[in-house]
């Protein structure tokens, strides 16, 4: 009983964090964080402490698949170079900053276990950043970076913690260390690429929803499972087998089951982030306690995390410099490779036949690296963005987890965990609550953020033409024996070819700017209209049912139908 109270509270404290976070501007992350300090230290409620085998194996995998999943592999390829460099480059090297620090400062802890405090607290936690990116209108690119960072950060903070942690024990080889680390990181791409194919094969085949969903919630565990056995790192199997699912799940897979996808891992992932940051609040006390009176006291913990916390705030920001840098000499590098693709088709073209395979796989390249360039021309990365990237270094889960993950005989274990915990706090908190500002000044107007209403008609534009024709060759290539379809047929499969695509119109002002504009937009009255005359339909309908006069399976039938047509008029994410 007490289990399950406990349960019902903590998914009512997360629903209305939540809710109130929305309310108040402030991401549910940080409001979260509070609630649970405050939780933690009422006298009538016992100290927290949660097995870090619990968050490293129970909730890192399906927290990274469910983000994997959503990210699209097009802003993981053109963003290869900053997010590498963000979650290898910086990772490892703030690590080794910070363990000098450390040592330096406190020179009773080994050099060995400063590094693991390094690793620990190094990678981002990007949750609370892109929430409020998100929200605020911060540029698609740098929202793509941070996902991208937090997506492979993880698996590097864990490499290394178990390279430094190999070397507090006297065992610790460089080249042994730099082979073990290639080894981890080549591996676990191949596993998470052969899982990633397998599982989707398989569940290509399935047409019962159920059955799918059951097997998604497992692929996560299925990937970390083998990587992990290997001596691979099991947090970047699971990334790349969410990577290659979500890339393939729109031709492989029906559109009932990418639908029950999102939902379902929109759930977990809403569940998982939001608990954990709770409970990181909820064991500060319990932490504290650990401490106790031992030579390196609370107070000389929290000066260290301060020093910590400006020492990783310098490094990210003096990193952003040359990565900002390094990115100047993209447009030409996509310029020369778009130029040399299109002669390679046009000779290709030349030379073979214009519908022959080579030639389509030339072109497709092609086109592919014009649209690339024309990317990097228009979402080039500025002095603004690095400012941004560099105020959203916030820590968060994966510290919390990889701290508790140090073995119980590493000298100052106790002081250790409880820094990590403050320094994920710490920057949590002011990171989080300032960073809304920051956008606001770099962007007064807005940053441009989101489709544009010009993008999503020229989108819209090609996928009726490609609808029209495809509804023209069908007529052309129908068979002589079979009648053909009268124009009223064909005029209304063009018109639901249209009308399909109606819902990626809605709320275009709200998109691009940090204000949603008061006036009603056109998409937004079609919606209105529409949700009035639905509603009218479904109270018509609930009266047939009081009434009883038709069949329960023709009100079914009816329900269904009014189902469908609210899901294609408002689909997920257009409520507002």
């Amino acid at each position: 009983m007490e289990v399950a109270l406990i349960a019902v509270i903590a998914v009512v404290v997360l629903v209305g964090a939540s809710i109130l976070g929305s309310k108040i501007g402030v991401a549910a992350p940080l409001v979260l964080v509070v609630v649970g300090i405050g939780v933690g230290y009422l006298p009538f409620v016992p100290l927290v402490e949660i097995d870090p085998e619990v968050i490293l194996l129970g909730v890192l995998p399906p927290l990274l698949y469910a983000a994997a999943v959503n990210v699209p592999l097009i802003d993981f390829r053109r963003n290869l170079r900053p997010v590498v460099g963000l979650s290898v480059l910086l990772v490892i090297s703030t690590a080794v900053i910070i363990g000098f620090v450390l040592h330096l400062v406190v020179p009773a802890i080994p050099f060995p276990v400063a590094i693991a405090l390094g690793a620990v607290i190094s990678p981002t936690d990007a949750v609370a950043a892109t929430s409020i990116g998100k929200r605020l209108g911060m540029p698609d690119r740098v929202v793509a970076i941070l996902e991208g960072e937090s997506l492979v950060n993880d698996a590097t903070s864990l490499v290394l913690l178990k390279t430094a942690i190999a070397a507090v024990s006297g065992t610790f080889v460089f080249w042994d260390a730099a082979g073990s680390f290639a080894f981890s990181v080549t591996a676990a791409i191949i596993v998470g690429g052969l899982i990633g194919m397998v599982t989707v094969w398989m569940r290509a085949k399935l047409r019962n929803p159920v059955y799918d969903t059951m097997i998604s919630f497992a692929v996560p565990f299925v990937s970390f499972i083998p990587a992990e056995a290997i001596g691979a790192s099991g947090v970047l199997a699971v990334v790349v087998t969410g990577l290659y699912t979500g890339h393939h799940a729109s031709r492989r897979f029906s559109a009932t089951a990418r639908m029950n996808e999102r939902l379902n891992w929109r759930t977990v992932q809403f569940a998982m982030e939001n608990g954990v940051f709770l409970v990181m609040g909820l064991q500060l006390h319990a932490l504290g306690e650990h401490v106790g009176d031992s030579a390196l006291r609370l107070e000389h913990v929290a000066l260290i995390s301060l020093v910590l916390v400006a020492v990783l705030i310098v490094c990210r920001a003096a990193f952003m410099v040359p990565l900002i840098a390094s990115m100047r000499g993209s447009l030409d590098r996509y310029t020369q490779r778009s130029n040399g693709l299109s002669r390679m088709a046009r000779s290709a073209k030349a030379t073979n036949n214009p519908a022959s395979p080579r030639v389509q796989r030339v072109k497709l390249l092609a086109e592919r690296t014009r649209a690339d360039l024309e990317h990097e021309r228009h979402q080039r990365l500025g002095w603004r963005d690095g400012a941004v990237l560099s105020w959203s270094g916030m820590r968060g889960v994966v510290t919390l987890a990889a701290a508790q993950s140090i073995p119980v005989g590493i000298p100052y274990r106790p002081q250790i965990i409880l820094i990590a915990f403050a320094v994920a706090v710490m920057t949590l908190l002011l990171h989080g609550l300032t960073l809304p500002l920051v956008i606001r000044k770099l962007w007064p107007n807005g940053s441009g953020a989101g489709a544009s209403a010009t993008e999503l008609a020229a989108l819209k534009s090609d996928l009726i033409e490609a609808s029209d024709e495809a509804i023209d060759d069908a007529l052309a290539s129908a068979d002589s024996e079979q009648p053909a379809p009268s124009d009223e047929i064909v005029a209304r499969a063009r018109a639901n070819a249209r009308n399909s695509l109606t819902p990626i119109m809605m709320n275009l002002a709200a998109t691009g700017s940090l204000t949603v504009p008061s006036e009603e937009t056109p998409g937004q009255a079609l919606v209105r209209l529409s949700r009035v005359a639905l509603d009218a339909q479904r109270t018509a309908l609930l009266d047939e049912r009081a009434i009883g006069r038709y069949s329960s399976q023709a009100l079914r039938a009816a329900e269904i139908a009014l189902d469908a047509h609210e899901t294609r008029l408002i689909p997920p994410g257009v409520h507002g």
